[in-house]
């Protein structure tokens, strides 16, 4: 890709971040920044490669 359209490619996404009307959890994301958000570990568990989910082949 040339880089005229890789830089129009890169407008469009920018544009289209900054006009997206994305609903945000505001008070999550305060938490999440403050520190006070627990990692309860279970998005580890959907990945049987992580850390202690281990699974030993036969």
């Amino acid at each position: 890709m040339g880089r005229g359209r890789q830089k129009a490619k890169a407008t469009r996404v920018a544009r289209d971040l900054k006009y997206s009307s994305q609903e945000m959890d505001l008070e999550r994301l305060s938490k999440e920044l403050h520190g006070e958000v627990k990692n309860s570990g279970e998005d580890n568990n959907d990945d049987p490669f992580a850390e202690g989910n281990y699974i030993a082949r036969a």
